[in-house]
């Protein structure tokens, strides 16, 4: 029997495209898009399609597994035996030490409407130590906010109103298909794409120029763009005098440096900077959309805080085709009192970007358990070598997941989780406004769960079971109750994704939730904060998305024997290295063994790779990073590790 099951994508993408899931004889035999979807339009990328492989790998792990000890193998258990001898390290672990013991470990590998339940179950326990900050976005959404008192991205479907578009640091090609046709009818509408980027990524193909400045250094770009605009008298002096603060002050910071000297900074052609003012003057709106590289360096709010100010200098704030665009908040539409965070005391919190060091500083009471579900941080986390101690550090840890990876590895227990096409849920998305149906394509591989049923069944053995355990469609009913108020019932969501009450273009009004009503210039800028070198080490690593996987959603099978790293020619030459060849990469951290590629027109002062292979199979590349936080939004500065290149031995 054939049919077709409209679904949503629930990975860690800005897209959540709209899909078609194709059965045949209860198999998946296709997942395409879903041309009904008003933002994806029936395109998604190549993950998506591969996506099938991956339910049916031979490597998935479709059973519970348990050991005594690390050093053991793993042997095969019933769900009622793993899911007692959870229940039994949690209560034991909280009746000796307290709940605080326990560290529930939520990633951003899926964040569905259901998810929000994980936390709540710990909150029934009695209030667990979470993690707090981003591996991501958190430092671009907290510098938006000092700007506009809340980060509000324009609707996508508004870039059909955009006469130009600035990828600041964003890839569309590899990680926001659908803003591919958007791009090209901007072009074929005579407008201008540029694409800022110290990588020459695959969407330079879509840009009319590629502008590629030293890592880190972009708010020297944007001040001198707007310098520009500036000398030309082309300013919304309007807005800088009444819907604004501290536009003088910032005026200020920029008479102190010439375009010029702000050129130089960020080694960048003035021609360049020339090119981009004209774009901003002429050619307006200018959507300038953030990429999530933006915010992998300590100092990342400077730079977002001088593109907002840029896009304030010239009349893009409020206004229809323009803005600057981050995210959006994909938790947001459901009824987050499920959190459950109002039924204890506030908690413990260790802080993201260095939970290694705060696992293992721990104290009164020290973590005694660590819970890990939709994340694999042994290979995502900074300083990997430190994050394996912190694990080991626990005497207990429970993973939940798809395949024995880095994280599995020091794991007691494995919980099979199913994917998203074994399951109901409700997505919504960062990358847009729309939230869409999760509906079950195929049944569960093997013994798989879902992270509700396994939460569900292990509620059951506690005295708050009652509280917990109810039907996923009573749970979503609940969940959804604020999406359910703006129109639309269960049933229209089950079969089609609904456009969520924002606004198209945020701030249209000019009214802004700052405690002034107004957007905020930034009023302070320490140039020097951008200019840490260690000439030790002259490479900046530039861990970017993959364009053939999630981070690292990918099987041991799938990986190349040696991780490939990328370096401009004229660097390659100048260590005697050859394109292939097998080098050495260092940092003050670690080191890893890669094959080397050699790139013509690349920045020299850069060393460029994908992110999120395994340790285990070679790869690892968190070994060479520090496990740090950025000023502002407790984000991972990953893009702060300078690395050097040697033949390997």
């Amino acid at each position: 029997m054939n049919e077709t099951i409209v679904t949503t994508c629930t990975r860690d993408c800005p897209n959540t495209c709209g899909l078609l899931a194709e059965i045949r004889d209860g198999r998946l035999v296709a997942l395409k898009g879903d041309p009904g979807h008003p933002v994806t339009k029936g395109l998604t990328c190549v993950k998506a399609a591969r996506y099938i492989k991956r339910i049916y790998s031979p490597e998935r792990i479709t059973q519970p597994l348990i050991r005594d000890r690390r050093s053991l193998p793993w042997r095969t258990a019933g769900w009622d035996e793993v899911l007692d001898t959870v229940a039994s390290r949690l209560k034991s672990i909280a009746a000796e030490s307290g709940p605080e013991a326990i560290l529930y470990y939520q990633g951003y590998g899926e964040r569905t409407a259901l998810k929000l339940l994980n936390r709540y179950f710990f909150n029934l326990l009695g209030g667990v130590t979470t993690p707090v900050g981003s591996l991501c976005g958190g430092t671009g959404q907290s510098a938006q906010d000092l700007d506009f008192g809340r980060r509000v991205s324009h609707d996508p479907l508004d870039h059909a109103n955009s006469k130009s578009m600035i990828l600041w640091g964003r890839n569309p090609v590899s990680t926001n298909i659908s803003l591919v046709p958007v791009i090209r009818e901007i072009r074929q509408r005579g407008g201008r794409v540029v694409l800022i980027d110290p990588v020459s990524s695959r969407s330079a193909a879509l840009a009319d120029r590629h502008i590629a400045p030293r890592p880190g250094s972009d708010a020297f770009l944007a001040m001198a763009v707007a310098k520009l605009i500036l000398a030309r008298e082309a300013e919304d002096r309007d807005f800088m005098e009444n819907h604004a603060l501290g536009a003088n002050a910032y005026l200020g910071i920029l008479a102190r440096h010439s375009v010029e000297e702000l050129c130089a900074r960020c080694d960048t052609a003035v021609e360049d900077a020339h090119f981009l003012a004209e774009t901003f003057m002429l050619q307006k709106p200018t959507a300038t959309l953030l990429g999530w590289g933006m915010h992998r360096h300590r100092e990342a709010h400077l730079s977002i805080r001088a593109i907002d100010a840029l896009a304030a200098i010239s009349g893009n704030i409020g206004v229809s085709g323009g803005g600057v665009s981050q995210g959006f908040e994909e938790y947001g539409p459901f009824d987050q009192k499920f959190w459950g965070d109002d039924l204890n005391p506030p908690r413990r919190t260790l802080l993201l970007p260095r939970i290694a060091e705060e696992i293992m500083s721990a104290r009164d009471p020290e973590i005694r358990m660590i819970y890990v579900t939709a994340a694999n941080p042994v290979c995502m986390a900074p300083n990997t070598a430190k994050t394996i101690a912190a694990f080991r550090h626990a005497e207990f840890v429970v993973y939940s997941g798809h395949f024995l990876d880095d994280t599995a590895d020091q794991a007691h227990v494995f919980l099979p989780a199913t994917t998203f096409l074994e399951e109901e849920d409700v997505m919504a998305s960062y990358g847009h406004n729309h939230v869409g149906p999760v509906n079950r394509a195929i049944a569960p591989m093997g013994e798989c769960k879902s992270e509700f049923r396994m939460f569900h069944d292990l509620a059951g053995r506690f005295d708050f079971a009652d509280r917990f355990q109810r039907s996923v469609t009573d749970w979503l009913h609940d969940l959804c109750a604020p999406i359910r108020e703006q129109g639309c019932s269960m049933a229209d969501l089950r079969k089609k994704a609904f456009r969520l009450d924002a606004p198209m273009v945020p701030f249209a009004d000019k009214s802004f939730p700052t405690p002034s009503g107004r957007f905020q210039f930034m009023t302070e800028f320490r140039p020097d904060d951008l200019d840490r070198r260690d000439p030790a080490y002259p490479y900046r690593l530039l861990t970017i998305a993959p364009h053939g996987f999630i981070c690292s959603e990918r099987t041991l099978a799938e990986h190349d024997p040696l991780p490939v790293v990328i370096l401009a020619v004229e660097e390659a030459h100048r260590l005697c290295l050859e394109n292939g060849e097998e080098v050495l990469v260092e940092s003050r951290n670690g080191a890893v063994r890669a094959k080397l590629e050699v790139k013509a027109g690349q920045r020299r002062d850069i060393l460029v790779s994908e992110r999120g292979g395994w340790l285990k199979a070679g790869h690892g590349l968190n070994r060479l990073t520090r496990d740090i936080s950025s000023t502002v939004g407790r984000g991972t500065p990953y893009y702060e590790t300078s690395v050097r290149v040697l033949k390997s031995d």
